[in-house]
C-alpha cells in the first residue's frame, strides 16, 4: 500500500534529493532542487510530498504556489510501473483544492510518449504553450545534450476535460522507419506524433532524436502558436490538435 505526506525534516528531504537523483543521475551542481530549497519552500507553506511503500520512499513531489489561483509542480519522480506518480498527483490535486487552488500546472518534455499519455489521458491534463528549449541544453544522464523543449501542462481541477475526436483528423506528423515524416495539414483535426521511446533513441540514433526534437517543435509547437489547442492524446502515440 502506498502512504503520501508532506516532508517536514531535512533527513526527509535529503531523502527526496536521493531518490530524484537515482532517478534522473544529475551531475552535482546541476539538480533542479536539492535538500535546503525544499526545506525553505515546505516552511513557506509549499508542497513537498513524498511516497512510501513499506517505510521506504518510492516518490516525491515539489510543488510551489504560481501566479493565480494555481500550484506549479516543480519535480515529481516516482519509481515507475505501480501508479506511484498517480497517487502522488491525486494527493497534489486534494492538497491544492483543500487551500482554494483551481489548477495546477507542470512542464514535460512533448517528446516522452509515455508522460504525454499520462498527463493527458489518466489526469485530463491539457498542453497549453510550447516552451522551446525551457531550460537549456540538458545535462542530466537522461536528457545529455538534448534541447529542453517543454509543454506547459494545465490541470483545471474543477471539471473534467472536454471529449476529444479524431474524426475527419489528418496526420500531420507520422513516423517512418524511426524518424518523423511531416503529412497535411490539411484539416482542422490534426495529428501530431511523437517516438515510441525519445530516451532510448537519444542514446542508438542521436540523429534521429534531433530530427523529432525539431520536427515536433515546428509542427506542434506552430500549431500552439497559432491558436490551435491540444485537445487529447490518440493510441497513445499522437497529441490531437484542433484549429479554431
Amino acid at each position: 500500500m502506498i502512504e503520501i505526506r508532506e516532508l517536514h525534516s531535512l533527513e526527509e528531504f535529503a531523502e527526496a534529493f536521493r531518490l530524484f537523483t537515482g532517478i534522473w543521475g544529475f551531475e552535482p551542481g546541476n539538480q533542479p532542487v536539492n535538500p535546503e530549497m525544499m526545506r525553505a519552500l515546505s516552511h513557506a507553506g509549499n508542497y513537498v510530498a513524498g511516497a512510501y511503500e513499506g517505510g521506504l520512499m518510492v516518490g516525491a513531489s515539489v510543488a510551489f504556489f504560481a501566479e493565480g489561483a494555481a500550484l506549479h509542480s516543480h519535480i515529481t519522480g516516482a519509481l515507475t510501473g505501480r501508479g506511484i506518480g498517480l497517487e502522488l498527483k491525486r494527493h497534489q490535486r486534494r492538497w491544492a483544492l483543500d487551500r482554494g487552488l483551481d489548477r495546477i500546472t507542470w512542464t514535460y518534455d512533448p517528446l516522452v510518449r509515455r508522460n504525454a499519455h499520462f498527463n493527458l489521458t489518466k489526469l485530463g491534463a491539457r498542453p497549453e504553450k510550447y516552451l522551446p528549449s525551457f531550460y537549456g541544453v540538458m545535462d542530466d544522464a537522461v536528457n545529455k545534450g538534448d534541447d529542453s523543449d517543454r509543454l506547459l501542462a494545465v490541470w483545471r481541477l474543477g471539471a473534467p476535460p472536454s471529449p476529444f475526436t479524431v474524426e475527419g483528423a489528418r496526420v500531420a506528423l507520422r513516423e517512418e522507419a524511426g524518424r518523423p515524416v511531416e503529412g497535411s495539414m490539411d484539416a482542422r483535426v490534426l495529428l501530431v506524433a511523437v517516438p515510441e521511446d525519445v530516451e532510448s533513441l537519444r542514446k542508438e540514433d542521436a540523429g534521429a532524436a534531433k530530427a523529432w526534437r525539431h520536427a515536433v517543435r515546428d509542427v506542434l509547437g506552430g500549431l500552439l502558436d497559432g491558436g490551435a489547442r491540444v485537445t487529447g492524446f490518440h493510441a497513445k502515440s499522437y497529441y490531437v490538435v484542433e484549429r479554431p
